[in-house]
């Protein structure tokens, strides 16, 4: 298993190792300890979440606050996504910037989301599966968004505007400068771990 910082170094790509033949291939998708000993503290999966969507859908950008933060390790089973995290931690140095990743069920890469992102991704292949742990339960009164047009942001989304699918609640949420309820950067919000 491999595993590499982005460029907000929080944000890390893992790569699994991949055993194939010709009768298919196994790959263990996630290793507790590995994890923990490459990010220096505990991560305590608690859920696992699975979504299935066409072309363009567009999930996100979506956070939880404190208490019900959370982390997220997200990857693709079957088809493509673009998956994106943004740093929304008043005071970071990289507030308001953005990790882009492609995830397939081709090249089985994952994408680690600590708590203070916003996460959200598109889909570039029909019938796609897209799978995630998180070390929090979701809470609706906790649950908050910011949206995917942002031009503070400025996400290419690789798909073009008309061809984007999104939810009601996604069409309406806030931009990222109207957004007063995000994170402080100097606040460790693994302190329960």
């Amino acid at each position: 298993m491999k595993f590499q910082r982005t460029d907000i170094e929080d944000v890390i790509i893992i790569e699994p190792k991949v055993h194939g033949d010709n009768r298919g291939y196994f790959v263990e998708t996630f290793r507790e300890d590995k994890l923990e000993e490459f990010l220096g503290y505990k991560v305590n999966f608690i859920q696992d979440n699975e979504s299935k969507s066409s072309y363009g859908v567009l999930r996100g950008l979506h956070y939880q606050l404190p208490p019900f933060a959370q982390t997220k390790l997200v990857r693709v089973i079957k088809g493509k996504v673009l998956d994106i995290a943004v740093d929304i931690r008043k005071g970071s140095p990289t507030f308001g910037k953005y990790v882009a990743v492609e995830l397939s069920g081709n090249n089985k890469k994952q994408l680690f989301i600590p708590r203070g992102f916003a996460h959200g991704f598109v889909v570039l292949e029909d019938d796609t599966t897209f799978a995630y742990k998180v070390d929090n339960y979701y809470s609706a009164e906790q649950d908050r968004g910011i949206s995917f047009e942002d031009d503070m942001i400025g996400i290419d989304w690789k798909v073009p505007y008309k061809e984007i699918k999104l939810s009601s609640k996604d069409k309406n949420q806030p931009k990222l400068s109207k957004t007063e309820e995000i994170f402080d950067f100097n606040i460790n919000y693994y302190g329960d771990n």
